[in-house]
């Protein structure tokens, strides 16, 4: 390989790896991942059926409907958080609500695993907030005077005003022109 030789156009899997990439930066994935995760546990551990050795134990209990309306819930919110992003607030409420209501009706809510992979995943489907999209950034060359040049503050206004804001309490036309007054 030389320095001649062109770069390679990416293939279908790094293409698609990139696509999932920016799918999973659009919504509260790793939220929806963990509630779903807490569904499963919680729906999985009254149905299991435990091998040791010649001897199978089944973990049948009453809790078992509950599990399974748990477990099923908490797997649905799960793929709503992937998928309808904004109502991320009550899909992740209900998943810390569901989480808790397991605890006495389903195997100690999948014996701690599920309702701590369902109550992580809750709070973060709620604390989850969409990004800003990527503002343009100016160039950062030298100065006329070959000193590196500071990227430009955005100006900040108040609402429903045209003037700008300072809040620094040096500005002269709002009368404070850096000193406090005691009264």
């Amino acid at each position: 390989m030389s320095a001649e030789t062109p770069a390679a156009a990416p293939g279908q899997f790094t293409r698609r790896r990139l696509q999932f990439r920016a799918w999973r930066g659009a919504r509260p994935f790793w939220a929806g991942l963990f509630v779903m995760l807490g569904g499963f546990l919680i729906l999985y551990f009254p149905y299991a059926h435990l091998q040791l050795g010649h001897l199978t134990m089944t973990m049948g209990t009453p809790g078992g409907s509950s599990s399974l309306i748990i477990g099923g819930l908490l797997f649905v919110l799960g793929i709503i958080l992937w998928f309808q992003q904004h109502i991320r607030v009550f899909g992740g409420v209900a998943a810390i609500l569901l989480a808790l209501v397991s605890i006495p009706l389903s195997n100690i809510g999948g014996f701690i695993v599920g309702f701590l992979c369902s109550l992580t995943g809750g709070a973060m489907a709620v604390a989850w907030a969409p990004g800003a999209p990527a503002q343009p950034q100016p160039p950062a060359g030298p100065d006329q005077d070959g000193s590196p040049a500071a990227a430009p503050l955005p100006e900040q206004r108040v609402y429903g005003l045209d003037k700008p804001n300072d809040l620094s309490g040096t500005n002269p036309a709002n009368g404070a022109n850096g000193r406090h007054s005691a009264g």
